[in-house]
């Protein structure tokens, strides 16, 4: 007998990929449990199903930076507080990140992959439901418009957002006059594919091709070495209403006189809409 949760809760992260560097993404998490009915002729209650889990992604993955630790291309080095993770990037550039270990899941396999974090996953989970087999598989929104992966961090942000490293998939929808522009929702999801969107203050250091960006919040201090042509840098804080009016008003002033409407989505089902006219 199987029980199963499909939605059971989306997690925001970013990861690191020798490919395509520091990656922004959105799963859904869904789940399975086997085993045998209990007197009350269940597996395991619904409730404590939806609850354990839920808590367990929240902690570990969701908002966290996911760092394959078997991958040639990263090495990690661990202080009592901190978490400081090198990679060597094949096309983009190597990138380092410092934070707080609570910033940081590092996981035992040599790429992120949604099966190989699901697998990894379950080993982890199995000691809470001892009579019951778990079975965790993750699954990606179906977009049929334009999208883009990107990362970023908060630093005024009370919760997790302030990590230097967290990220999302995302869908973008603009209008022109009312009009849905498709052509403009591909440029900007193809100029922001795998883009970290960052703080301009919150640049301190400039060598050659490489950008530095620090800060110290609630949980720590973040610090993030990356390549200039991996990153988008803005005047304001990269909240997603920031990141929607930006759009608006850069696309406002290659359209003077049309009102441009813009709806940024923050991985699934949330983001904010700005509109500018010039």
């Amino acid at each position: 007998m199987r029980l199963f949760v499909d939605n059971l809760t989306n997690i925001d992260f970013s990861y690191l990929c020798p490919q395509r560097g520091l990656v922004g993404e959105t799963w859904l998490a869904n789940i399975e449990l086997t085993g045998e009915l209990d007197q009350q002729g269940m597996i395991c209650d619904f409730g404590v199903v939806k609850k354990q889990v839920r808590q367990w992604l929240d902690q570990h993955l969701d908002h966290s930076l996911l760092v394959p630790t078997l991958s040639q291309a990263v090495s990690v080095n661990e202080s009592k507080q901190q978490t400081s993770v090198q990679l060597k990037g094949e096309n983009k550039g190597n990138l380092e990140i410092e934070s707080p270990r609570s910033a940081v899941c590092l996981i035992d396999v040599p790429s992120i992959t949604a099966d190989s974090v699901a697998k990894w996953c379950e080993k982890e989970l199995a000691h809470m439901f001892p009579t019951a087999q778990i079975t965790l598989s993750f699954s990606s929104e179906e977009i049929h418009s334009p999208y883009y992966h990107y990362s970023h961090g908060l630093k005024k942000h009370g919760g997790d957002c302030q990590r230097i490293a967290h990220g999302h998939r995302s869908k973008i929808l603009i209008w022109r006059d009312g009009t849905l522009s498709k052509e403009l929702m591909e440029e900007w999801a193809s100029k922001w594919a795998d883009i970290y969107i960052a703080t301009k203050e919150d640049c301190v250091a400039e060598a050659g091709d490489t950008l530095t960006f620090r800060y110290r919040s609630s949980q720590g201090h973040f610090n993030l070495s990356i390549p200039r042509t991996s990153c988008y840098i803005i005047d304001t804080d990269s909240t997603i209403e920031y990141i929607a009016q930006h759009l608006a008003h850069r696309i406002s002033a290659d359209y003077p006189g049309e009102k441009i409407t813009v709806k940024a989505f923050e991985g699934i089902g949330k983001g904010a809409i700005a509109e500018s006219t010039t």
